[in-house]
């Protein structure tokens, strides 16, 4: 049965997203309805969630947190994983988090793949009976 996947993607580090976005795509079958939004930033990325949860199915959440000198790091990978996780169970929809985070750029590259495993953790929760 065809399903609408909305993936809601920060793009502040445009490479790193690419490849998630790119990823994730592979995964999702083509005969699935999928619209995207960029968001400037992972933080961004539930609020955007909220505010189309009743009008798609299905989620991905795809950005990049890269650690610098300060906690900002830790309270935005924190709230914005809650903040899905909250989401997904309140409206029992599946939402794929596929937000990195790493502690320097060079680990970043290495996971952009990581779009894909979030959309096949989607398909997965929504073939459940």
């Amino acid at each position: 049965m065809k399903k609408k996947y909305l993936i809601v993607i920060a793009d502040y580090y445009k490479d790193i997203s690419k490849g998630l976005l790119s990823s994730a795509l592979k995964s999702i079958p083509k005969s699935n309805f999928i619209k995207i939004i960029k968001v400037p930033g992972v933080f961004e990325i539930p609020v955007t969630i909220s505010k189309k949860i009743k009008k798609y199915d299905a989620f991905l959440a795809l950005g990049c947190v890269i650690k610098g000198e300060t906690p900002h790091f830790d309270f935005i990978s924190q709230a914005s994983t809650n903040a899905i996780m909250d989401l997904s169970i309140t409206y029992k929809k599946p939402i794929g988090n596929g937000i990195i985070t790493c502690l320097n750029m060079r680990q970043a590259k290495v996971r952009k793949k990581k779009g894909a495993e979030a959309a096949k953790a989607v398909i997965s929760i929504l073939s459940q009976k």
